[in-house]
């Protein structure tokens, strides 16, 4: 009997569970080149985030990619554990990498233009008491570029 009423209670708490809704984008600060060089430069920036959710989660990994005028720049990976309260902003720290030759085989105009087009597509994990789900993360903005 125990167990039956064990078993009820791990079904009940497993369909009560809810999924994550997807971040919300809100805004870039704080962009600035970190280190300039033809085989490597990297950009260093904040992006700022709000939790729709209703609870509290975990924010687990982040796998995307980078395109700046709708040119693929870079990848932007992140693989720590960071809470984050219901209802709540936050900050991701960004470090992104690129290779300036291959930027400028791209697109001259990427470096040129005085603004920019910065789309992020690509998942993160998101979870609660263990349980972890990919969500994806897909946002655009324009930014005036620092340089």
């Amino acid at each position: 009997m125990v167990k039956r009423i064990l078993y009820a209670c791990f079904i009940l708490g497993l369909f009560s569970c809810k999924k994550p809704q997807s971040f919300e984008y809100r805004e870039v600060k704080n962009v600035q080149v970190k280190h300039i060089g033809f085989n490597k430069t990297i950009l260093g920036m904040d992006l700022i985030f709000n939790n729709p959710n209703n609870f509290s989660v975990n924010f687990k990994k982040i796998d995307c990619d980078i395109f700046f005028n709708k040119k693929f720049v870079g990848k932007y990976q992140l693989d720590s554990t960071i809470n984050i309260n219901k209802k709540a902003d936050f900050i991701v720290p960004a470090a992104i990498s690129f290779d300036v030759v291959d930027l400028l085989k791209r697109g001259f105009s990427i470096v040129m233009n005085k603004e920019a087009l910065i789309k992020v597509k690509g998942f993160t994990r998101v979870g609660k008491s263990g349980i972890y789900w990919n969500i994806p993360i897909e946002y655009e903005t324009e930014y005036k570029l620092p340089f």
